[in-house]
């Protein structure tokens, strides 16, 4: 029986998305599939999805093109706040626009990166642990320290070095730091961060601070799990 999720999205809320693969398995391990995620998230964020990723994919770029015109004049069910992959999880930061858009949003994006992978595998079943992990964002404190947790992660699981972070590829980090505009992360939502905290990459980067406040939000993040574990 499929469990039944307590927590109800509202619109306009902020929620931390995340999950890890089955029996924390490895569920990204090259540049290609790293960035299969990263396009999926881009191309499920909109309202009208008129053909699946995997066929859009393999379509020439006019065809692509018209798609993704048709795509972006519908709008977005959902806004992207932050993200950053791992070898075994992921981690979103969102805020949903409209009706079921996160739930409708994470699950196209995770079937569809489970289809991929499986087929590249040939392995049948889930990925992922089940239905997705969400917690809701209370406050523009939590929000802020939310962004600073998903996007040290590669950090503080020493998957690379602090110097590094400013060009890992697989977060959103980078697009903070360059104030870059693409059709994830909105140079508005960047800006917004950086409204609440003005020197985001010193709050970023300073570790006393980051390991006081992680207390405060442990209850949000896969560090729960593992005290309630």
């Amino acid at each position: 029986m499929s469990k039944k999720r307590k927590l109800t999205f509202i619109n306009d809320g902020y929620y931390h998305i995340y999950n890890r693969g089955i029996d924390r398995r490895v569920t990204y391990t090259n540049k290609r599939e790293y960035q299969r995620m990263l396009n999926l998230l881009s191309f499920y964020q909109y309202r009208t999805i008129p053909i699946r990723y995997s066929r859009f994919a393999e379509a020439k770029e006019d065809i692509r093109q018209n798609y993704y015109e048709q795509m972006k004049e519908s709008g977005k069910i959902i806004e992207v706040i932050a993200y950053c992959f791992m070898p075994n999880h992921f981690h979103l930061l969102l805020k949903q626009r409209e009706e079921s858009g996160i739930a409708t949003y994470t699950a196209n994006v995770v079937n569809a990166y489970t289809k991929y992978f499986n087929k590249k595998y040939q392995r049948t079943g889930s990925l992922f642990q089940g239905v997705f992990k969400a917690v809701y964002v209370e406050t523009d404190e939590q929000l802020v320290h939310l962004v600073r947790y998903i996007h040290l992660n590669p950090v503080a699981s020493s998957l690379i070095l602090q110097e590094q972070l400013d060009t890992f590829p697989w977060s959103s980090h980078s697009l903070y730091v360059n104030l870059a505009n693409n059709d994830l992360i909105e140079h508005k939502t960047s800006t917004m961060i950086k409204k609440i905290v003005p020197d985001y990459e010193v709050f970023i980067k300073d570790q006393i601070s980051y390991a006081k406040e992680l207390e405060k939000i442990k209850h949000m993040t896969f560090e729960h799990e593992r005290v309630q574990a």
